[in-house]
């Protein structure tokens, strides 16, 4: 199942009102999700490993959408949620236009409740954030492109 059909079951889910939903398909997968006020908790689970995470019924699309092959990718090493900063009130590790360096933390990569720092992988200046806080990502998702 790819990560915008996930998404749309998710939106869907928020704008219903089904207050809880459970999906087994063919290939193993399973969705459920069940509804309170302020979030929709889903849990995703395929040949037995589960991913756990909490979705806001609120999407936003990233700003910034460069259209340009020619930049470097970083990419998530790993299924979770994204964070650009490390919480809610702080400010995030990088924005648009901001220059790194090889081995500078950029984002945080929630995987089963353990908060992983995801480090630039080379020498650049951030002209994309492709992900929002708390959007789900997948391994090898693009996080950012760099010049």
């Amino acid at each position: 199942m790819e990560y915008k059909d996930i998404k749309e079951i998710v939106k869907d889910m928020g704008e219903s009102k089904i207050d809880e939903l459970k999906i087994e398909f063919p290939d193993g997968t399973k969705i459920s999700m069940k509804k309170n006020e302020s979030k929709t908790n889903v849990v995703i689970a395929q040949n037995q490993e589960p991913v756990v995470s909490e979705v806001n019924n609120t999407t936003v699309e990233p700003s910034n959408k460069t259209s340009d092959e020619n930049y470097k990718e970083i990419k998530s090493p790993m299924v979770g949620t994204f964070y650009s900063k490390s919480s809610p009130t702080a400010k995030p590790f990088v924005k648009v236009g901001d220059k790194v360096r090889k081995g500078d933390v950029v984002c945080i990569v929630e995987a089963m409740k353990l908060m992983n720092e995801i480090e630039s992988e080379f020498d650049g200046e951030i002209v994309e954030i492709c992900k929002n806080d708390e959007d789900m990502c997948e391994y090898g998702d693009c996080l950012f492109k760099v010049k």
